[in-house]
């Protein structure tokens, strides 16, 4: 029999509707001003703030509560340069030659290449990892217990999000990177068998003289559908 489950009481705060309506535009405002940064100023982050943005993100929903993530936050220079070095080289086959003419032509106005020099001028690195299933060992006799995780890919995805959130709201500049394949973050982290690399985040402050593609988010009739 499965444990029956405990509640308590729900802690909610009701706004009243200037207040509502406040608090969603200014979050709007903040999220509307993110960009997709690769020039990072090597200047230095309060951990604190990085710490903050994944409780946040840890504070997401996720299948059955199973909470199936792992946040690996890297500020070693030498780790940083084996990363890049790693990633650069997946890279580079995937411009060359495993991406199609289609794809390449898609990432052409956003002005990207193989080369990644973000990985190792950002302050930190945050690895995020999905746990595909649950591992645990047997105290007594060392023997692996595997679990099954529910949509553990949708519950990673949705960490991320708040994660995203959570740093720009706190000042800071990211970026989401997904070499492909991005095996070589679990060698160089030394992560567990059930842990796959879902997302690279090159967080800090922008360079000086950072620029963005002049790009455009669709509006709100295209992206909406009211019924």
């Amino acid at each position: 029999m499965p444990p029956k489950p405990i509640f308590q009481p729900l802690n909610f705060e009701r706004l009243d509707a200037a207040e509502q309506l406040r608090r969603s535009r200014e979050f709007l405002r903040v999220m509307r001003q993110r960009r997709s940064v690769r020039a990072f100023s090597r200047e230095p982050v309060p951990l604190a703030l990085i710490e903050n943005a994944i409780r946040a993100a840890g504070s997401a929903p996720s299948g059955a509560n199973q909470q199936p993530w792992t946040f690996v936050v890297v500020s070693d220079p030498a780790l940083k340069r084996r990363m890049r070095q790693a990633a650069e080289a997946e890279e580079k086959e995937s411009y060359e030659r495993r991406m199609s003419q289609e794809w390449l032509e898609a990432l052409a106005p956003l002005g990207t290449d193989w080369q990644k020099p973000h990985i190792e001028e950002a302050p930190y690195i945050i690895v995020v990892f999905r746990q595909a299933y649950g591992l645990d060992f047997d105290a007594d006799s060392g023997a692996e217990t595997r679990s099954r995780h529910y949509y553990s890919e949708e519950s990673v995805g949705i960490a991320v999000g708040f994660l995203l959130a959570a740093l720009q709201i706190s000042g800071l500049a990211t970026l989401t990177h997904t070499p492909s394949p991005m095996k070589f973050l679990s060698e160089i982290l030394q992560r567990p068998p059930n842990e796959r690399a879902f997302v690279l985040i090159p967080v800090g402050y922008p360079a000086a003289d950072a620029k963005v593609p002049a790009i455009s988010k669709k509006p709100l009739g295209e992206i909406m559908v009211l019924r």
